[in-house]
């Protein structure tokens, strides 16, 4: 790991040596972004959406992009191996200034950095996994994908901690998302998925899978649900870049259904994964 290629602020170079400021908002105060772009083979699963939501993020906080579309591409491609699955991690900050201040400071650079890591297995991708469902204690705007994720962090270790792989948010009764993933259900022969709201991050993978269900003519919905109606459905499935579609079957230690995946994750499952092959 040591010696893996990363970029950062214009350069090429080992992990090991790469370095930032200690002035650096991102550390003082997470101001700043992320993307996370999976790549399969060598190409960038839906380049253009990822980057479109990293302006997105970035204007969400006030920040300029520091380079075109076409730049991004010829900065990350010396990062992809073409015989690999893997996913590039790009962080924007505001860069370093001359003293610690909450208000945004005059002429800072931005910091940029991206590096590339393989796409791990994971484990109950197709057995199913266990969640449990919290209080979403976030911030107002988690449509701005921002590296300030300790709210995040300390649901995911919630959930951890009770044995379970993913944490469902719930606020005011109505369900978000996860703490690392997007959240659909099937509810009355109906796939839903939360609307697109400054309380969900508006997640790559989350618009594939409607794109395709649609194109299918499988009956969905993109609405508000509530915990109650959560615990009625007969499938929940969790999606995110690297993880894609993995299906909850127990939530709250009780079995959902039978159990066992359900009929509709395999089906848009296998659509998914031939749209993935349809890429390369």
């Amino acid at each position: 790991m040591e010696n893996k290629i990363v970029y950062l602020n214009g350069q090429y170079l080992p992990l090991n040596e790469a370095k930032v400021s200690v002035l650096d908002r991102g550390f003082l105060f997470g101001d700043g972004i992320y993307e996370v772009i999976p790549s399969y083979y060598g190409k960038l699963f839906h380049f253009e959406d990822h980057l479109q939501r990293l302006e997105n993020s970035l204007a969400g906080i006030r920040l300029a992009n520091p380079y075109s579309r076409e730049q991004w591409q010829q900065i990350l491609a010396p990062l992809l191996d073409p015989k690999e699955n893997e996913y590039i991690y790009l962080q924007i900050t505001r860069g370093a200034a001359v003293k610690r201040d909450h208000a945004f400071p005059e002429n800072a650079k931005p910091t940029v950095f991206a590096m590339s890591s393989k796409i791990p297995p994971f484990p109950g991708k197709d057995s199913g996994i266990k969640a449990v469902t919290m209080d979403d204690s976030r911030w107002k705007l988690c449509n701005i994908k921002a590296i300030t994720l300790l709210g995040n962090i300390l649901h995911r270790q919630d959930a951890v901690d009770q044995d379970c792989a993913e944490a469902l948010l719930v606020k005011n009764g109505t369900v978000t998302e996860g703490a690392a993933s997007n959240v659909f259900a099937v509810i009355d022969g109906v796939l839903l998925t939360p609307p697109k709201s400054s309380n969900i991050l508006p997640g790559i993978t989350r618009d594939v899978i409607i794109e395709l269900v649609e194109s299918q003519h499988i009956p969905y919905r993109e609405e508000s649900f509530t915990l109650d109606a959560l615990k009625s459905a007969s499938e929940i499935w969790v999606t995110s870049s690297t993880r894609e579609i993995v299906p909850v079957v127990e939530l709250d230690g009780q079995a959902v259904a039978d159990g066992k995946p359900g009929p509709v994750f395999h089906a848009v499952n296998r659509i998914f994964q031939d749209y993935k092959q349809s890429l390369l």
